[in-house]
């Protein structure tokens, strides 16, 4: 089995194909042949040598879909011939060990390349709203990089929950595919006074749930966008990780709550299944649709991660094997 490997961090030119070795999964694991791959920015921070906690040697990858090739002894969910997707480290790979529990059916409407494109970013965006800010119909949400993956599939939740959206991104046509996608206000915070737009957007109300992930360059902006009672919920860090705020938010009563779904207790325990009952039916009859902005086989990952450094793209990124 190969896959691309990292034994020393640096550049794109670290990520190597190579022979792995034989895979057994193990009591509650799962051993997937991999269809499709997604590609996502932490992937560039593990390569790179700057994502906390990544160790040496790894495979590329975070999620796939693919088909089910053997089962643990304890894994009764699944069986050989399976369409299944999920989050698994080292999916840039011909096949991939999963745990049982971070695996899902793909349903029979979704491809693998669409089923590759949802894990990483569904999840994390599913938990920002659901578990973590507990959204409801008709708040208002502002989502930072609007285009990304996280932030494309945080639109869709927000819109199916009845919520009014906003979103943010630095380059003009990834917003007005945002607004096609039916996001209700666009602002470019590399131009925009966005706190005075939302403020005229909103009838001053300001913002009820905002997602950061962009960090330190907007988080001022962020703040200063919110209303009263409002969270803001980060889970990214893409413009620097020291953030400052003034604690006159607290006349506001805004929640500042920050998250991780690779080490929330929550994650598996409510998002999970929660996952599993509400949106993958709404998967596979199309409701959700995780936009996929390029596709290239598996040995081209060197340029997914130039794409992902441009910052040009909408959707995602996907590799096939």
């Amino acid at each position: 089995m190969h896959g691309f490997l990292v034994e020393r961090f640096g550049g794109t030119e670290v990520m190597q194909w190579r022979e792995l070795g034989p895979l057994e999964p193990g009591p509650r694991q799962v051993l997937v042949e991999v269809k499709a791959s997604g590609v996502n920015f932490a992937e560039t921070r593990m390569r790179a040598g700057t994502y906390t906690g990544q160790e040496l040697p790894f495979v590329m990858g975070m999620e796939c879909a693919g088909v089910v090739a053997e089962c643990g002894k304890e894994v009764s969910e699944f069986k050989p011939g399976d369409r299944v997707f999920g989050r698994a480290r080292g999916s840039h790979a011909e096949a991939v060990l999963f745990d049982a529990d971070h695996l899902m059916p793909l349903p029979d409407s979704v491809s693998f390349i669409e089923g590759a494109a949802i894990p990483v970013s569904w999840l994390t965006a599913w938990h920002a709203l659901d578990a973590v800010a507990g959204f409801r119909q008709g708040q208002r949400i502002l989502i930072e990089a609007i285009a990304s993956g996280v932030g494309s599939a945080a639109l869709q939740i927000a819109k199916w929950r009845g919520c009014w959206v906003a979103g943010t991104a630095s380059r003009d046509p990834k917003l007005e595919i945002a607004r096609q996608w039916g996001c209700d206000a666009i602002y470019n915070y590399k131009r925009d006074d966005v706190p005075a737009l939302v403020e005229r957007d909103t009838d001053r109300h300001g913002i009820d749930i905002g997602l950061m992930t962009i960090g330190e360059e907007t988080a001022e902006s962020l703040i200063a966008c919110m209303g009263m009672d409002g969270r803001i919920v980060m889970y990214g860090s893409t413009g620097g990780r020291q953030v400052c705020f003034n604690l006159n938010i607290g006349v506001r009563n805004l929640s500042l709550m920050s998250m991780s779904i690779s080490t929330s207790e929550r994650f598996l325990s409510y998002t999970m299944p929660r996952f599993r009952e509400v949106a993958l039916p709404l998967f596979a009859d199309g409701a959700f649709k995780a936009p996929v902005g390029t596709v290239l086989p598996l040995s081209e990952v060197v340029r997914a991660h130039q794409l992902v450094d441009e910052r040009n793209h909408f959707g995602k990124i996907i590799l096939t094997v």
